[in-house]
């Protein structure tokens, strides 16, 4: 092929469509480069996209089956038909993945379909599944990759019993018990949706709490609440193995992580849910030369510059956080710093959601990290059994907490545990982004009844304290 090009991205999930897209539309020819049949990468395909459509059909399930009656909603008793609700999730990644077709031809964005490696400075080849390599040039390169699950040594993934967040999503029975390996978001949103479609779940976690890195508070009155869903804990405990018995059930080695002695726990499905490591294979970087750092990342300066002049990387496969949201953000920022603008990601201000019922929302810093730092911080907090809009939803778990610095009130971080969350935190972000104090927020009026409300009640008490407590 010889097309040239202005913008190459290599890889089309949140953070290389973005980039392709805004790149586009400041005037740079583009190319994308992806070597599966849809784009939209992991995030759209197999991750964010398909489990929030399961989680979503899951929740109303369990609210027909045990919420609806409080209401005096007289339904009977629901009837699972999982090949339909696994229907409306691959409807919707169709959905979306076709959205970002039109959004290629809108911008004419040109789409190559293979496996895209670096040939050397400015020249990317792009291998087909059939068919010759074609090589074209490139003034800037953007790898995009992303990341894949990771696993435990000794443990062989096969998509059917023993599964990742991929096998996961696309169960063809509900699992009578379900083995969750990994207390992080991923382990807890999919467990939750297998969960609430009957399956007995239990989580091992090798540390001694769930979420690791979300608030500590946070996480034990979560892990009470996902507890009274039917959730089995093990904490500080390493599954070393897992094999097939002899009832042809699976059995998981269970040690404790400090040490000691073994047991067996028999499960129906394995969910190895970890965590996630940076995909770079084949791209060739050790001949192009761009450098590594000691976790298998790809090493950036400030403006996403690898050690290649002209090569680019962002989202899952440089350092920070693994987010859509981030990468898509990144995506936006190379583009406008190739363009000679000036792009920039606040990494202080970046959202996270645990998408379970109810959902975690956090932004900024937890009380754990500005403890470690010294920081002096004030706290305001309110609970939504307080809040008229959560009782009328009977759904009053929860809380919003939001930490201000003693001296300025300046909000350094919040977190909310409540239904709706992750709609509730951006309002918190839009502050932070201004350096907004706990005060700005408690005199912004908030419509009345909302769970919203319950934000600014946690922000009057970093104040003189709230209305409604």
């Amino acid at each position: 092929m010889a097309d040239s090009f202005d913008f190459t991205v290599i890889g089309s999930g949140p953070g290389g469509y973005v980039a392709a897209i805004r790149a586009a539309q400041l005037g740079m020819k583009v190319a994308v480069v992806e070597k599966w049949a849809t784009h939209g990468g992991t995030c759209l395909n197999i991750g964010c996209i398909p489990s929030k459509a399961l989680l979503h059909a899951s929740e109303l399930f369990e609210e027909a089956g045990h919420g609806f009656a409080g209401l005096g909603i007289e339904v009977g008793t629901p009837k699972l038909n999982l090949p339909a609700m696994m229907k409306h999730k691959d409807d919707t990644v169709t959905a979306n993945v076709t959205g970002i077709d039109y959004l290629f031809k809108k911008n004419k964005i040109t789409a190559l379909r293979g496996t895209g490696s670096i040939a050397g400075p400015g020249k990317v080849t792009v291998t087909p599944k059939n068919g010759e390599p074609q090589t074209i040039s490139s003034r800037h390169i953007v790898i995009a990759t992303g990341s894949v699950s990771a696993n435990l040594p000794g443990i062989e993934i096969d998509e059917k019993r023993v599964v990742t967040s991929t096998g996961a999503l696309g169960l063809d029975k509900v699992p009578e018990r379900l083995l969750v390996i990994g207390a992080g978001v991923i382990g807890l949103e999919l467990g939750s949706v297998w969960a609430r479609l009957g399956a007995k779940v239990t989580v091992v976690e090798y540390l001694d709490r769930i979420l690791p890195g979300m608030d500590s508070e946070v996480a034990r009155q979560f892990q009470r609440i996902l507890q009274k869903q039917g959730f089995d804990f093990r904490l500080g405990t390493k599954v070393t193995g897992i094999e097939e018995g002899e009832n042809g059930k699976l059995v998981a080695r269970l040690e404790p992580a400090a040490g000691g002695d073994f047991l067996l726990l028999e499960t129906d499905v394995a969910l190895v849910a970890i965590g996630r490591k940076p995909y770079t294979e084949g791209l060739g970087l050790d001949a192009a030369g761009v450098a590594l750092d000691e976790r298998g990342r790809v090493r950036v300066d400030a403006h996403y510059k690898t050690s290649v002049e002209g090569i680019y990387a962002i989202g899952d496969v440089i350092a920070g956080p693994m987010l859509a949201h981030k990468a898509e953000d990144e995506g936006i920022a190379v583009a406008e710093l190739v363009a000679g603008q000036a792009g920039h990601v606040n990494y202080g201000a970046i959202p996270s959601v645990v998408y379970t019922n109810p959902e975690i929302a956090a932004i900024g810093r937890t009380e754990d990290e500005l403890k470690a730092e010294g920081i002096e911080y004030k706290v305001g907090k309110f609970p939504f059994t307080a809040n008229g809009r959560a009782k009328a939803m009977q759904a009053t778990q929860g809380f919003v907490k939001i930490l201000a610095d003693v001296t300025t009130d300046r909000v350094l971080g919040a977190h909310i545990v409540a239904k709706n969350a992750g709609e509730m935190i951006h309002e918190i972000g839009v502050l932070m982004e201004f350096g907004g104090a706990a005060e700005d927020l408690a005199r912004t009026t908030h419509a009345h009844p909302t769970l919203s409300e319950a934000v600014r009640e946690a922000a009057l008490m970093c104040g003189d304290g709230a209305i409604h407590i």
